[in-house]
């Protein structure tokens, strides 16, 4: 009686054979991958974060390495490997997911806390020994933490620029966004992209560091500054990119082959002058900091957003830091038109719920809906409000 009440749909890995459920991935082979990747560079733990190199909250299949490598889908969470262990933290909304999608390779920790995570990179790793990870997906905040975690240790905290993960999912990995960047109407901005960076031109001259240049690295920054909007990340209107905005200069770093023409009118419109936004390739970014930081300058920039890897080109002298840059916290800051927009934006959305339930208030009863039905129905009715673009997430409905 015991075995038949035993869950099914979570993995038991003290059971002869182990148990795993259909829902959990064999990751055997990509983690023997792995980890030889991680001895020809030398590498003792390699450790894999659940972000982009924008420390974006919801990221896209490309940039899903963690989920890669472990089969685990939920937002959150880490991954450190060693050449004879795996384990992954994350917290409580997805400790029974993840036993239904991890195999008996990994171990599950049930806390998010770098201390912890370095207590058990302690434990795996000799004195000696290499702890490695990419420093374009690690914040400023998050690479400090591990390196205190680890001071003192006897072990070296290594960043590797070479992605490992990627080297071994290979050509498997999903392509870079290919879809249209392109421009929102000026209808519902409030202000054209000339105001927003003068505004924050304004605001360095202003400043006691007088800095010469804001550094962006949040997906919705540059969107926002430029009034640009794309569909690179799933249920986020934003497109890969970083800029660099000088008092005489505004250089924009991405794949201009996907701007609308519109778009790319309306960034070239004020060229030459200080007005006009240089495209240049999304890749070179660090390398043109690099070279900028090289001069007389000061960057001003937000630690939540930048990672490691560009924070890392800039000497420490030359550093303006704030939680956030200068223009996140001009787009908190709504101006009337979008304030109207959004309540107008709120009513339509009223409208579509009113109209779900009584739908359910009818359907219901007559045992027709489950959640997931009922999820594709409310999406349907937000889809045939004026305006719609999608959902801001995917619906998470529950019953019962």
């Amino acid at each position: 009686p015991q075995a038949a009440s035993a869950k099914t749909d979570i993995r038991n890995c003290s059971a002869v054979p182990p148990y795993l459920p259909p829902t959990a991935i064999n990751t055997t082979a990509r983690l023997a991958a792995l980890r030889g990747t991680m001895r020809a560079h030398s590498v003792h733990a390699y450790i894999v974060p659940s972000t982009d190199a924008h420390m974006s909250e919801y990221i896209a299949e490309r940039d899903s390495r963690l989920g890669w490598l472990t089969g685990f889908t939920g937002s959150a969470g880490t991954v450190v490997v060693t050449w004879d262990k795996a384990a992954l933290w994350t917290d409580s909304r997805y400790w029974i997911q993840a036993e239904r999608q991890l195999d008996c390779n990994w171990e599950l920790q049930r806390t998010t806390w770098i201390k912890s995570i370095g207590l058990w990179i302690l434990e795996a790793v000799p004195v000696g020994g290499n702890i490695s990870l990419d420093p374009f997906l690690f914040s400023i905040d998050t690479w400090n933490s591990y390196s205190q975690a680890l001071h003192g240790s006897g072990r070296t905290l290594l960043p590797i620029e070479t992605n490992l993960v990627d080297q071994v999912w290979g050509d498997q990995r999903p392509p870079p966004a290919s879809s249209e960047i392109y421009s929102l109407p000026a209808a519902f901005t409030g202000s054209s992209w000339q105001e927003k960076v003068a505004g924050i031109r304004q605001q360095m001259e202003q400043h006691i560091r007088r800095p010469t240049a804001v550094l962006l690295s949040g997906l919705e920054e540059t969107a926002w500054l430029f009034n640009l909007r794309g569909n690179d990340i799933p249920y986020n209107p934003v497109f890969y990119s970083y800029t660099l905005l000088t008092n005489t200069s505004i250089s924009l770093f991405v794949d201009e082959t996907r701007l609308s023409a519109a778009a790319r009118q309306s960034l070239r419109a004020g060229c030459p002058g200080p007005l006009c936004v240089e495209l240049q390739e999304y890749g070179q970014a660090r390398a043109h900091l690099r070279r900028y930081a090289q001069g007389n300058v000061t960057v001003w920039l937000g630690t939540e957003y930048t990672t490691y890897g560009l924070y890392g080109v800039i000497p420490q002298e030359k550093l303006l830091e704030d939680s956030y840059s200068p223009v996140m916290l001009a787009k908190a800051v709504k101006n009337a038109k979008e304030q109207e927009l959004l309540r107008a934006a709120h009513v339509r959305d009223a409208v579509a719920v009113i109209q779900y339930l009584l739908w359910l208030e009818k359907m219901v009863p007559q045992g027709e809906v489950d959640e997931f039905s009922g999820a594709q129905h409310i999406d349907m009715l937000r889809q045939a409000q004026e305006h719609n673009c999608g959902p801001s997430f995917q619906s998470i409905s529950a019953s019962g």
